[in-house]
């Protein structure tokens, strides 16, 4: 079952047409990667999802509940991080959620056992002082303990590891993971390695539409080329492969990388074989997602 699903979302800012058509379908319990330039579309919408901005035309559901702008009953299924997250500073990271689930309308016995399973969760269970002192990283972490507080089926954070340092990164993603068993995540980001760590589908987002969107290992597999890296225990051994195929490529190390239409993988096994040659290793190279959006940005 899809826990989001966009219908050919269409949206204009003045002369500016920002989402052409977009579709989108975030299957149930995925962690969903929504990838594109800045610019191209990711933050108008997550905030249509969420009813603060209305579409010029299209359809979303939320849980098969559609969304209607002004009428945001579906936002009681969602949790949303935003890229910069606002806190009352002079409150503790407790009291802060205290608040929020009250006005929320939180028991009170339900709240505290929630902010306690919460903040032990995003490592802030011990932390005393007050929100005015915390790193970036710590009010990222916050933020995802209030997105999570009412249980929500659709966790949306946009650019959640923005201006965070390696550390704090590991951190956000980390907590992103463990959460997958209780509701589904959609993050927006450019930051591609962080998508390669943890999701497990994927969109790219190029001029208002979604060119390519799935599910990571399979588009890794349909766009898999026919290049492949070989590695020798010796440079004398590489050596002996590049003057019998000239077409390999050297790299770093005493690894080589040769392409399927220049020379079969059989080909150069039965001469590796036959001479006796140590190969440490040798893989067909999938693209990298890199590969893959500056194939979609055309770049």
């Amino acid at each position: 079952m899809d826990m989001l699903h966009i219908s050919d979302l269409h949206k204009r800012f003045g002369d500016r047409e920002v989402l052409r058509g977009l579709n989108l379908s975030v299957p149930e319990h995925s962690i969903y990667g929504f990838i594109g330039k800045n610019g191209s579309g990711k933050t108008t919408t997550m905030k249509t999802v969420l009813g603060l901005l209305k579409g010029d035309s299209g359809k979303i559901t939320v849980n098969g509940e559609r969304v209607v702008y002004g009428q945001t009953a579906t936002n009681r299924l969602i949790g949303y991080l935003p890229d910069v997250p606002e806190f009352y500073s002079f409150m503790t990271a407790s009291e802060f959620l205290r608040f929020c689930g009250e006005i929320t309308g939180m028991k009170r016995k339900e709240s505290e056992t929630r902010i306690e399973e919460l903040l032990s969760l995003v490592g802030l269970g011990c932390e005393p002082h007050r929100i005015k002192g915390f790193s970036r990283g710590m009010k990222q972490r916050l933020g995802i303990a209030q997105a999570l507080l009412n249980r929500p089926k659709l966790l949306i954070c946009d650019e959640p590891t923005s201006a965070l340092d390696p550390v704090g990164r590991k951190e956000i993603l980390d907590i992103l993971l463990a959460v997958r068993e209780q509701t589904t995540v959609l993050f927006s980001t450019h930051v591609l390695s962080d998508v390669e760590r943890i999701c497990t589908d994927v969109a790219f987002l190029k001029d208002g539409v979604t060119d390519m969107q799935g599910r990571l290992s399979e588009i890794k597999t349909k766009y898999r080329g026919k290049d492949y890296r070989l590695e020798t225990e010796t440079d004398s051994e590489l050596r002996l492969i590049t003057q019998a195929f000239p077409h390999v490529t050297i790299g770093e190390g005493n690894r080589a990388t040769f392409c399927e239409s220049d020379y079969t993988v059989s080909d150069v096994l039965h001469f590796v074989a036959d001479r006796g040659i140590g190969i440490l290793k040798i893989e067909r190279l999938e693209p990298t997602l890199e590969d893959l959006f500056m194939e979609v940005t055309g770049r």
